[in-house]
């Protein structure tokens, strides 16, 4: 077997021909590599026993976008950074870097490093506080609840920039390009988090799988709301074509799943738990400072020793700003034990399952942005999540249970 500096010299010197040689063998086409590469996937385990917890996430959907306004409340200036859907996360690099710019403008007439406060400790806070500490600004975060504790950490965990973002019909002329800036930012952001200790962002296989028969949509439950007819959820995703991998389909036989159809793709995901801490440890290193506080009108903040302020209270501002504009969207997610062995995502049957170091996520999505819409209550649902785990389980080897004697 020829070693491997032969075989550099070899093609330095075929190189080194300028491309002169007419040989039959440099005549020769070129392989094509394949678009796909079969790979061996270990199973999930998807038996109602190894739920280890269940979380309810409330997204704040607003018709008209995110809040990125700015206002005056006695004499302190607040920009507002929330309403973000379900892309809060996606959406947070590029979202925050607007509103931290917009409140270094105001601050800077003041002259003099600014020191301003960041209203919220969840993935708007940090990256707002991040983006600050940034642009030299001097930052306090005051919270009522720590990351760990904040909406934010129910999340998914998957690039969705635009899900439940904005009703398409309701939005102004330019929100569209608003949106795609944010998005091309934040996508550049995230991504220098790639490879680093932990893996807090990661590219991830994902199997998007069908049957030969669509599943049936089951009726909703008494008293679920589904949302109105009239919504119409923004999707800008074409947008982002250049830059966003996108899913090719396979064939079924070079996956182990009893489906009719395969596509695969690739996606940016995160491992909330692992950035979440990397964010607020980037955060305190440079000097920044958490105050634990909890407000209760617009005024409070006003009080604060620093006169800017960028508002990153998420669903929490329907109560602190009176938002009525806000409508909540209600998530379930059921968490398997941990499965180190899994690194692929599924989505089959209106159910994404996507594994983390912290857990095998399992979600259902069928029925679409529409599913939990004008829904509060965040009460875990046990019956849902195994109901929801019921109908991925026949992609998997079911678990062999000893036999009772």
């Amino acid at each position: 077997m020829k070693s491997r500096r032969s075989v550099l010299l070899g093609l330095t010197s075929v190189a080194g021909l300028g491309g002169c040689t007419t040989t039959s063998e440099s005549r020769r086409p070129l392989a094509t590599a394949p678009a796909f590469l079969p790979r061996r996937l270990a199973p999930i385990l998807t038996a109602p026993e190894r739920i280890v917890r269940i979380t309810v996430c409330t997204r704040p959907f607003r018709a008209a976008g995110p809040r990125l306004d700015i206002e005056r409340v006695g004499d302190a200036t607040v920009i507002h950074n929330y309403g973000h859907g379900g892309s809060g996360w996606s959406l947070s690099w590029g979202s925050s870097g607007l509103a931290a710019r917009k409140a270094m403008a105001v601050a800077g007439e003041t002259g003099g490093p600014p020191t301003i406060a960041v209203i919220g400790c969840g993935a708007l806070g940090l990256t707002s506080a991040l983006q600050l500490q940034r642009l030299g600004a001097r930052v306090v975060i005051y919270a009522k609840e720590r990351t760990p504790f904040t909406r934010s950490m129910r999340a998914t965990g998957t690039w969705t920039p635009d899900s439940r973002v904005a009703d398409a019909d309701k939005v102004d002329a330019d929100f569209p390009d608003l949106w795609e800036r944010m998005a091309r930012e934040s996508f550049a952001a995230h991504q220098t988090y790639l490879g680093t200790e932990g893996d807090p962002v990661v590219f991830h296989d994902r199997y998007i799988l069908a049957s030969a028969t669509p599943a049936s949509s089951a009726p909703p439950k008494p008293g679920i709301k589904t949302g109105p007819p009239d919504i119409h959820f923004a999707s800008y995703g074409d947008r982002l074509r250049d830059i966003v991998p996108r899913s090719i389909p396979i064939p079924v036989e070079t996956t182990p799943f009893p489906v009719a159809s395969a596509r695969f793709g690739t996606g940016l995901q995160f491992n909330v738990t692992e950035l979440a801490h990397r964010l607020m440890t980037e955060f305190l290193m440079q000097g920044g400072r958490i105050e634990t506080r909890e407000f209760h009108a617009p005024m409070e903040i006003a009080a604060l020793p620093e006169k800017v302020a960028i508002n990153c209270t998420g669903y929490g501002a329907k109560a602190l700003w009176n938002d009525q504009t806000i409508t909540p969207v209600r998530g379930q997610i059921t968490w398997l034990a941990p499965q180190p062995e899994v690194d692929y995502a599924v989505f089959y049957a209106g159910v994404a399952v996507v594994s983390r170091p912290d857990g095998i996520v399992i979600q259902n999505t069928q029925g679409g942005d529409m599913v939990g819409y004008g829904i509060e209550d965040e009460t875990p649902d046990r019956a849902e999540a195994e109901a929801t785990i019921a109908r991925v389980a026949p992609l998997f080897p079911p678990i062999r249970r000893p036999s009772t004697p």
